[in-house]
């Protein structure tokens, strides 16, 4: 009797571990995303809506809500669904709230028709890089922020799934807001962003890497015109230029409210889907 039952207890064994497998795999390819964004700059970037305060309010907007199909990359470099305020962890120093990156998100998951060039079920993996307060000089090639940013990005771009390794869709750059106070830097500010541009295309084997930045809303010194000129100066193929200028700017009269961050994020979004078309 035993021996019939040998056969039956080693087949409910391997079905057990057939059953293991599988599961790990889904769960590995859940958490694995098909398409990559890189999110930088300072702290518009970083997100300080419902927090300029110093204390984020807790808000989430349903453009902000969390997703399976939209994951974070964690300070330690795992991927893990995404959730507000996204820079936690990584705009140091700082209280984040919720930037443009979860409402980007979901309004590229959510594009009626699809575009051609969108995976069908696409995962996206957000990749928060900004840090508040920082010039453009302090993401030159070589500073620790940009060194920070490459380490990520490529951290993004390991295969979680054997032979499927995620696609750098676009970095979304905010910056410019330190670069009003000195004529100076306002003034250097085309050529330093261009250089950016391409010491990171460069750097990620990404020649066509599609760049948006966003025109400023705001700034901390006198040159803001000037920086918003340099930004749309900015001459290098398939670099993008969506406007925050109007935007709702909470009472610090420097950040963009969250109603703002999520206007913001839709911008990007269409911008970048314009680009699949």
């Amino acid at each position: 009797m035993a021996q019939q039952l040998l056969p039956t207890a080693s087949a409910l064994l391997l079905l057990l571990l057939l059953f293991f497998l599988l599961s790990a795999s889904a769960s590995a390819a859940a958490r694995s995303p098909t398409l990559v964004f890189l999110l930088a700059g300072q702290s518009n970037m970083g997100g300080r809506g419902g927090a300029t305060n110093g204390t984020w309010d807790g808000v989430v907007p349903p453009d902000c809500a969390p997703s399976p199909r939209i994951l974070r990359l964690s300070p330690s470099l795992r991927w893990e669904q995404a959730r507000e305020p996204l820079h936690a962890g990584i705009d140091l120093h700082n209280a984040p709230g919720v930037g443009p990156g979860m409402p980007f998100a979901r309004a590229v998951l959510r594009a009626r028709p699809r575009p051609r060039r969108l995976p069908p079920r696409a995962v996206i993996g957000l990749v928060p890089c900004a840090q508040g307060a920082t010039p453009i000089a302090s993401w030159a090639r070589g500073a620790p922020l940009y060194d920070r940013m490459l380490a990520r990005a490529r951290a993004a771009l390991l295969p979680v799934v054997p032979g499927t390794p995620p696609r750098l869709a676009a970095l979304l750059w905010y910056q410019g807001e330190a670069d009003t106070i000195r004529r100076q830097d306002a003034a250097l500010y085309t050529a330093r962003m261009e250089a950016f541009v391409r010491d990171v295309r460069r750097d990620l084997a990404a020649p066509d890497l599609l760049v948006i930045q966003v025109g400023l809303a705001t700034g901390q010194g006198r040159f803001l015109d000037l920086v918003r000129e340099a930004q749309r100066s900015v001459s290098l193929p398939n670099v993008r230029y969506v406007d925050a200028k109007g935007l709702p700017v909470a009472a610090d009269y420097t950040h963009l409210t969250t109603p703002a961050q999520v206007h913001l994020g839709r911008m990007l979004a269409n911008a970048y889907l314009a680009t699949l078309h």
